[in-house]
């Protein structure tokens, strides 16, 4: 089987249809990178076609030194971005992600598997877009830290900086909710339990 980078060189060298094949075995990924991105399963079905039509537009500037994820990649979280920046704000952003399909547990996932998607998705929404973008990138792209840096434009250093400060947030915010419902379970009982009380 060709590598990305062979089809690429195959695609810039005039067989086009070949980008197909690319299309095939990134789509399910750019699609769970844009989801978590966005929020909103039509928004990230629209900047996945937008980022995969201008990665083909750019084919000719593929380098292949460099991994086509990476720079696909790349091509989405500026797409991604963009969106971000004209979108309106809405009462309820992350309602459809309840059923997004979530492609296999990653660390990301084990880390929050007892929130719904539409939690994670805020939890993200919270972190400043370096570290949440950072977290996509790695658990929801699947990509490697130096990849990482090349789309962030970043050090491998930086990158793995960004991953763990934004886990720690993550699982800091996560732990403050769980506390909170918590203490709001308990104090819903309380006036029940003092009623019941002889």
């Amino acid at each position: 089987m060709l590598s990305d980078a062979q089809l690429m060189e195959l695609v810039q060298a005039g067989q086009t249809g070949l980008f197909d094949e690319l299309i095939i075995r990134h789509r399910p990924g750019l699609l769970r990178f844009a989801g978590s991105s966005l929020a909103d399963r039509d928004a990230a079905e629209d900047a996945v076609q937008e980022a995969l039509l201008a990665a083909f537009a750019a084919r000719r500037t593929y380098n292949p030194r460099f991994a086509f994820s990476t720079w696909v990649y790349t091509i989405l979280l500026n797409v991604c971005r963009r969106h971000r920046r004209r979108r309106q704000p809405m009462g309820d952003s992350g309602g459809d992600l309840a059923h997004w399909p979530a492609g296999g547990e990653s660390p990301l996932d084990q880390l929050l598997r007892s929130e719904t998607r539409e939690l994670l998705a805020e939890l993200l929404a919270e972190l400043p877009d370096v570290e949440a973008d950072a977290l996509r990138l790695r658990f929801f792209a699947g990509l490697p830290f130096d990849e990482i840096a090349l789309a962030m434009n970043s050090s491998v250093t930086g990158a793995k900086v960004r991953v763990r400060r934004g886990l720690e947030r993550l699982a800091a915010r996560a732990a403050r909710i769980h506390t909170t419902a918590g203490d709001c379970h308990d104090h819903s009982l309380s006036p029940h339990a003092r009623r019941s009380t002889p």
